[in-house]
């Protein structure tokens, strides 16, 4: 059982155009999400070839606590605003489910991240594929401890690879406890505190944003790492060839997604804005090849701000991703039901 951080689904986000009620080609993904409550005891009655679960993560104290604009905490409900009218191109044998959010209500946010991983393992359980909507950047601990604590538990090997689009390392040291800037250090000294190897790629790296230190910090622990300027100059084979060595490294891939790694022209509703970021299109392009492998076990994107946001333009480009994401997989099981 998921504890009172865990708040159901409020379906009622959920509304937008109807061309059709009953052609299932006319619709909408408003029209065929349905609630799924994650605190149920018992094993739900979940019956489809490819099922997935939005998880909204209602929280920026670890943006608070990282000195950066707070404002992501009511990100998961404006990016489920924007894929209310996405249309269903995948078969009816996909289920799409909203899973509800975990809150932060009293800046206590290792309480909060370990509901969320007690809320992905549970996902896990029901055999569903996690999409996680930020919400702070810090959403990422939980949500990489619920995969985690899912494999473990299946006796499975818990080894994961992270993918990062992030202008940031985000591994400062915790010694005040988590934030937005400390995920993937703690993660590091867990999982070589566990006698396994640290598997971490961040795309997107800019200069700019991080201190020697950080970079030093990276270099003891063995992050893998592609410069935003890197990505935007030497183009798709130099980075295909760098993600292909890593993702021969680990059976599991978990995609995070920082909406900061984004040039600012694309993304403005951010904590940290980016005016030399990555393009989306770019983006895109690798995160399909990413998913391609068959490994990638959950996806999340974080640190959309409506507070800053213009035209909703960034909860729309998480839109973009999450759509890419969803069809891709559907396309790798046969259940893409695209025309073109």
């Amino acid at each position: 059982m998921l504890n009172n951080r865990y708040v159901p689904a409020d379906m009622s986000v959920w509304r937008g155009r109807i061309d059709s009620e009953d052609n299932y080609d006319a619709f909408r993904w408003h029209q065929w999400i349905r609630a799924i409550n994650l605190n149920s005891p018992d094993r739900l009655p979940v019956a489809g070839k490819l099922g997935f679960v939005l998880l909204g993560f209602c929280c920026d104290e670890g943006i608070r606590r990282n000195y950066g604009r707070t404002g992501a905490a009511k990100g998961p409900d404006a990016i489920r605003r924007e894929l209310a009218n996405l249309p269903c191109n995948f078969s009816q044998e996909v289920l799409l489910f909203d899973g509800g959010n975990i809150l932060c209500p009293d800046e206590d946010l290792e309480a909060s991240q370990a509901a969320l991983a007690n809320a992905v393992a549970r996902v896990r359980e029901l055999g569903l594929f996690s999409l996680v909507l930020g919400g702070g950047h810090e959403l990422a601990l939980g949500h990489y401890r619920g995969h985690r604590k899912y494999l473990a538990d299946s006796k499975q090997l818990p080894e994961i690879g992270i993918v990062n689009f992030d202008a940031h390392f985000d591994i400062r040291p915790f010694a005040h406890g988590s934030s937005s800037g400390t995920m993937f250090r703690q993660i590091a000294q867990e999982t070589i505190a566990a006698g396994q190897k640290f598997h971490y790629l961040c795309m997107g790296i800019q200069r700019y944003s991080n201190t020697l230190e950080l970079f030093k910090t990276a270099a003891r622990y063995g992050v893998v790492y592609i410069p935003a300027e890197e990505i935007n100059v030497k183009g798709d084979w130099n980075v295909i060839e760098k993600l292909d060595e890593f993702m021969k490294a680990t059976k599991n891939i978990y995609i995070t997604v920082c909406a900061d790694v984004f040039s600012t022209a694309f993304a403005p509703g951010v904590s940290a804005a980016q005016p030399l970021g990555l393009n989306p299109e770019d983006v895109l392009k690798y995160l399909k090849h990413i998913l391609r492998s068959e490994k990638v076990i959950g996806f999340d994107i974080a640190e959309v701000s409506p507070r800053f946001d213009q035209d909703s333009t960034t909860a729309s480009l998480a839109k973009v991703l999450i759509f890419s994401v969803v069809n891709t997989l559907c396309k790798l099981q046969g259940l893409d039901r695209r025309l073109f």
